[in-house]
């Protein structure tokens, strides 16, 4: 990335109907604020497959937990998850609405998958079609940059749009494509901004799960 370019002010952008990127939404003390929360979540770890395969992202999971490919109330070793903070469906609302530009009172995440991406982390083209709700998925970044794939409802394969989520940055997808395949293929290291204190990415993608409470 060019030093001149992140000077210039990125434009908000539909990338298809339903799936929308709003550059900055965070401004950098929010980040900083955010970046702190993250790192009071105890218990990041990476997800092992049904196929034997690790995900490479390690992750926290707040409301519920996530497990290929269900929800549950406990982890893996069966301890409870860690309660999903009211502050932070409030963020999830102010995001939407500022996203679709309409109000958003009645969305009402309950679920937050936090992922934390080395230098090597890689997301794998995928759905997020474990939860029982439509509503949109709402995603924060932080930290390095990333190249965002996201594609279409049908298959893995183009046509996809590739995306350069830098820290602050949110991404919805709802409507048409709360169910297209995305993914991260690579992270640019080194790209945050040094006073947010971090090294790697974060992201924080929240969801309704649809599921009784």
């Amino acid at each position: 990335m060019d030093s001149s370019d992140a000077l210039l002010p990125r434009p908000r952008r539909e990338i298809v109907p339903g799936a929308v990127h709003v550059p900055d939404w965070l401004d950098p003390a929010q980040q900083r604020a955010l970046v702190e929360a993250c790192r009071g979540w105890r218990g990041y770890r990476a997800t092992r497959l049904p196929s034997g395969g690790v995900m490479s992202v390690r992750t926290v999971c707040l409301g519920w937990q996530w497990l290929p490919y269900r929800y549950s109330r406990t982890r893996e070793d069966g301890s409870p998850v860690q309660p999903f903070p009211g502050w932070l469906a409030d963020l999830g609302r102010r995001a939407l609405a500022d996203a679709y530009r309409r109000p958003a009172v009645d969305y009402h995440p309950d679920v937050a998958l936090v992922n934390y991406y080395d230098d090597a982390a890689k997301m794998g083209m995928h759905q997020d079609k474990d939860e029982r709700s439509p509503d949109p998925v709402v995603s924060l970044s932080l930290g390095d940059t990333c190249v965002f794939r996201f594609g279409n409802t049908e298959h893995r394969n183009r046509p996809y749009t590739d995306i350069e989520l830098r820290s602050g940055d949110l991404f919805v997808f709802g409507g048409a494509a709360r169910l297209a395949f995305h993914g991260v293929p690579k992270t640019l290291p080194g790209t945050a901004d040094p006073e947010l204190g971090l090294t790697g990415r974060l992201n924080l993608t929240l969801r309704v799960s649809g599921l009784a409470a």
